[in-house]
């Protein structure tokens, strides 16, 4: 059973550009990391491989701000706390996991992979927990 757009929003808390920025941008970071991998980016560095997600976060916090200021224009300023806080709270759990992520495959600190998929623990719970209000 596949979930519809609608269905996706709220039980994610995110709008439909911000879903469309993910998947455009981690189809852009599969193709690349594949390209790497194969040896025909291996100049590359894996920082530059992580750009299109990294670029993904920036781009869908910056509409994240856009959206609180409109909702607090709106006098809506509960709903707009919450959902910016929301927001805001996946973004740098998924940011941080991403970052140590790209740290662990240059090689730069010796770190476990328990120790680079710890932000999605919370993250799960936090949208368990919307998911169970909704």
């Amino acid at each position: 059973m596949f979930f519809t757009l609608k269905e996706l929003v709220k039980w994610l808390g995110m709008t439909s550009f911000e879903i469309w920025t993910h998947l455009f941008t981690l189809l852009l970071f599969s193709v690349l990391s594949i390209l790497k991998h194969e040896g025909v980016l291996s100049q590359v560095s894996w920082w530059t491989i992580f750009t299109p997600l990294f670029a993904a976060d920036g781009l869908n916090t910056y509409f994240c701000v856009i959206v609180f200021f409109r909702q607090f224009k709106e006098s809506d300023f509960r709903q707009a706390g919450l959902r910016l806080l929301f927001s805001l709270l996946c973004l740098s759990l998924l940011f941080i996991f991403k970052f140590l992520l790209c740290q662990k495959l240059t090689w730069n600190r010796l770190m476990t992979f328990t120790e680079v998929i710890a932000p999605l623990f919370p993250l799960l719970v936090i949208l368990a927990i919307k998911a169970c209000q909704v």
